[in-house]
This record gives C-alpha cells, structure tokens and sequence, in this order.
C-alpha cells in the first residue's frame, strides 16, 4: 500500500482501473468456465424474440475487456515515459481494438450456434426413397427416407399421385403440410 500510495494521481488512476479491470476479467473467465455465464447469470444474451441485434458493441464483457486493456497499456505508457495525452490516446485506443476483437468474436461465435430444430420446409426439393408405402391420392400416409440439414430422416409422407407409391420408389418433395407431413411424388415416372 505504501507504494500505491506514493504514486501521483496520473498512474494511480491507471493502477486502479487495470487492476480492478484484471480482477473482474478474470472473475468472469473463471465462471464462463465453471458454467455461471449460463442461464440466468449470462449478462450478454438476446432477446428471445428480437433477431435483430446480433453483433453488441457495448456488452459487459466488451466493457471488462476495454477498461482492463485501456489500465494496463495506460501504465505501459507512464513507464515508456509517454506525455499524458499520449497515453490517454494510446490507452483508449487500445482498448477499443480489444472491444472490437472481443465484439467480433463473440458475433462469430453466436453465429456458430445452431437450433437443432428440423425445419421440414429444407425438404422441399429434395430427393428420397418411400419407406412405407404411400397411398395414392392422399389416400393413407407412408413413410420416406429424406435427408434433411445433413442427416438422413425418415418422415411421414402422402402423394397426390393416382397411383400407390411402393417401398424402394424414389421420390422428391414437393410441399410440406402446416402438421409436417411431406407431399411427394415418383422421380422418374
């Protein structure tokens, strides 16, 4: 303490700001990793319903990312021997380039994030073989095997077809029903 006492208020207040910014960072590396950024306790999440924000610029973290970078290089500068406004210059646009960087990758990495949510309308098009047999007319529902964002599936399907769709038939989708069901007909008639 005696130290930090002893400094002029120019460096203490970079003192302050890096090392209480390094505390807080590091508090909030250690939850991210035990599990305490899920949840309830995540201070950067979205709003279910709005997809408009996807890249934040000022976040909690950004913040914590600025002020810590912003301390440390301030007192880079104070040691290199940097007039105060040069050191308020550099330091701020340190932690900017540290806010961008953070902002970016945390916008990359949402973009990485996937549902898992099968979204029957990514069917239409594609090409499958009839399971089940299929009801001519949309008389009775069968099954087909249809890939779907990358992974085979095997779904319920009916054909405006005047004719029954036999197991082994090849088949392309052409509508999905409201309830999911796919409408198909034969490939090479």
């Amino acid at each position: 303490m005696e130290w930090y006492s002893g400094l002029e208020l120019f460096p203490k207040v970079f003192w302050s700001i890096a090392l209480l910014g390094s505390l807080i960072f590091a508090i909030v590396i250690i939850t991210t990793f035990v599990g305490g950024d899920a949840g309830d306790m995540d201070t950067d999440t979205e709003i279910d319903a709005d997809t408009g924000i996807g890249f934040q610029f000022i976040t909690f973290k950004n913040l914590v990312g600025f002020f810590t970078l912003f301390g440390w290089s301030g007192i880079a500068c104070i040691d290199a021997g940097f007039s105060k406004p040069t050191t308020i210059i550099v330091a701020l646009i340190c932690g900017l380039i540290m806010m961008s960087i953070m902002a970016a990758m945390f916008y990359y990495m949402h973009k990485l994030n996937d549902s898992g949510t099968l979204n029957y309308k990514n069917a239409i098009g594609g090409v499958g073989e009839v399971y089940l047999t299929i009801g001519a007319n949309r008389s009775s529902i069968g099954k087909a095997h249809i890939r779907i964002q990358g992974a085979l599936r095997e779904l319920e399907a009916l054909t405006d077809s005047e004719t029954k769709l036999e197991s082994g038939t090849v088949v392309t989708v052409k509508e999905v029903t409201k309830n999911g069901i796919l409408i198909v007909e034969q490939l090479n008639k």
